[in-house]
């Protein structure tokens, strides 16, 4: 019997590409070169699964409706590179990792958190470029996170693991935004509230920790406005997605003291960041680290894999997108 053929786009953990490889015609990105947006597209036609990350850029543009391919499996929670609608107009099942990657990304706020409190990035680049002279009293102090109030945009999987973490570990109190009522029983043992608006969390919050979808109505969720209402003492941190923030309005605020400073692990046009994020020093930078463990990437590449299986075995595909 052929085996499907599947494309991965771009350079997968070595134990995920070897189970792929065994079970399917496989085609792997070994160069690890990002794939233009027509390539994916021409690849549709060839291949009868095609494996996209949250790099790639999948536009209505690209599906035709009479391409081979009849199901992406995104390597990723987000999709919102992807163009839902028209993927499954032309008869695409879409598929995610959910879930896998929780307790990383959740890891990743809290060190965006405590770099920004603590002034780590900035003191690290003193002291490696021969900067520091030594300890006194007044030098690069920093903000306790003790007793602070986090603000949580969106409190799903990450949302919640991230309050969590900050509660049990500096006793901080949350407050939060979401569209539905989060069960008793996931934020039981916190000290946390729910506000009715965002600006209301953006107003309270020392800390704000974004979690929402990337795209849509989320598009520059946080614009200059809500910006301005964390204050010129609030911290931002962002390991959703880039597009979430008006990044303009961002660098106006931090240059304007609006804000006191931001963590971002995300960006609007990855692998572009602006110059001027990148030249100040209250900002904490992450290259999209969220998920980068050996662990969790290797369960986002197992997750695929078997809904990949699912499907070409006729079984119900268990992260179906759409």
């Amino acid at each position: 019997m052929t085996k499907p053929r599947i494309l991965l786009t771009r350079r997968w953990p070595a134990a995920v590409e070897r189970r792929l490889s065994q079970d399917y015609d496989a085609t792997l990105n070994t160069d690890d070169v990002p794939m233009t947006t027509e390539a994916i597209g021409a690849a549709l036609n060839d291949y009868d699964a095609v494996c996209p990350t949250v790099s790639d850029r999948l536009p209505a543009q690209i599906f035709s409706g009479g391409q081979r391919a009849r199901i992406l499996g995104n390597f990723g929670v987000g999709f919102n590179h992807i163009d839902i609608a028209a993927a499954t107009g032309a008869g695409l099942t879409v598929t995610n990792t959910p879930g896998v990657l929780t307790d990383c990304t959740a890891d990743t706020a809290l060190t965006l958190m405590l770099m920004l409190a603590r002034r780590a990035g900035e003191g690290e680049r003193e002291l490696r470029a021969g900067n520091w002279a030594g300890w006194r009293p007044t030098h690069m102090m920093g903000t306790r996170l003790r007793g602070k109030t986090l603000g949580i945009i969106g409190m799903g999987r990450i949302g919640i693991a991230t309050a969590r973490r900050a509660h049990a570990a500096f006793g901080m109190k949350v407050i939060y935004y979401n569209l539905v009522d989060v069960p008793d029983d996931l934020i039981a043992g916190m000290d946390a509230r729910r506000l009715d608006t965002i600006e209301a969390v953006l107003e309270a919050a020392d800390v704000v920790s974004l979690h929402v979808p990337g795209g849509g109505d989320n598009t520059h969720l946080m614009n200059a406005a809500r910006l301005a209402l964390i204050g010129p003492d609030g911290f931002l941190i962002n390991t959703a997605r880039g597009d979430v923030i008006d990044q303009t309005a961002l660098i106006a605020a931090l240059r304007e003291g609006q804000l006191k400073g931001a963590g971002l692990d995300v960006f609007e046009d990855e692998p572009k960041v602006p110059a001027e994020l990148i030249a100040m020093e209250n900002v904490v930078l992450l290259p999209h680290l969220g998920s980068a463990t050996t662990e969790t990437r290797e369960d986002m590449g197992h997750m695929v894999a078997d809904n990949l299986d699912a499907f070409f075995t006729g079984q119900r595909v268990p992260n179906a997108v759409a």
